[in-house]
């Protein structure tokens, strides 16, 4: 099917098609950065619906025709594309309170930069450790997932059916919890090391009051943060290719709540 050669009605089937593509894809991660400027999104967005409006068979009935009408549908497609995003971004954001912990612990959250993506103040570490799960993630093949599940979330979710249940509301809240387990157990290594550094120059000062142990431990904090931050850097990849691997079905499922 050529949309150049679709008679009117069908530019309805583009439009609900381009509608969803587009928020999701303005709230996945890597596509909402804001170094991606609004008209390659655009562009981006334009390019995909046109690639998957002769694979998707869309309901054009549920196209309304008041403006009411309208704002509803794009409300519901965005309500689809927060929850997808969402989705996605649970993995990141416990990367970055992993680089949190980490960075406080060590003493170095006091210099903070902007994030490039979101455009917040994060700790170098934060910054750091969600760089390289992105870049993991599309070494993976991460996006290629996003992308399945947005096709598939045309068949599973047709234009207009949106429906909240206090159930799906549940797993959503137990499934965001896992961020802060997901951080405590990259993090773990660094964490530990960092607190029992801290025990550590604790007893010394106890025992030799004498010595002022801030010059020996701000730099010892800042060698052995670094050491096992790398080992926690490490552990991202493994984590990161259980969450590829699982990623679309925990999408789909998600979906079939909705």
């Amino acid at each position: 099917m050529n949309i150049a050669d679709s008679p009117f009605q069908d530019f309805n089937h583009f439009l609900l098609i381009f509608i969803r593509v587009g928020v999701i894809l303005f709230l996945l991660p890597f596509f909402n950065s804001r170094r991606i400027q609004v008209m390659s999104k655009i562009g981006m967005t334009f390019m995909i619906a046109i690639l998957l409006f002769p694979v998707i068979d869309v309901d054009t009935s549920a196209m309304p025709a008041g403006t009411i009408g309208i704002a509803q549908l794009i409300g519901a497609e965005l309500v689809i594309g927060i929850i997808l995003g969402l989705i996605v971004q649970v993995f990141f954001e416990g990367v970055k309170i992993m680089g949190e912990m980490v960075g406080f612990q060590t003493g170095l959250s006091i210099a903070n930069i902007i994030d490039p993506q979101s455009g917040m103040q994060l700790s170098i570490f934060s910054n750091m450790a969600y760089l390289m799960a992105m870049i993991l993630f599309l070494l993976l093949n991460g996006h290629h997932v996003l992308l399945n599940a947005l096709k598939g979330s045309f068949e599973i979710i047709q234009v207009g059916t949106l429906s909240l249940n206090p159930l799906f509301m549940q797993k959503m809240i137990t499934h965001m919890g896992q961020m802060f387990v997901i951080g405590i157990k990259i993090g773990a290594p660094a964490i530990a090391a960092l607190l029992f550094t801290k025990i550590v120059f604790g007893l010394i000062t106890k025992f030799i009051p004498q010595m002022n142990i801030m010059i020996v431990a701000f730099p010892a904090q800042i060698a052995i943060g670094l050491l096992f931050f790398g080992i926690s850097l490490r552990l991202v990849l493994v984590f990161i290719e259980k969450h590829v691997d699982g990623l679309e079905a925990v999408m789909m499922t998600s979906m079939k709540w909705l």
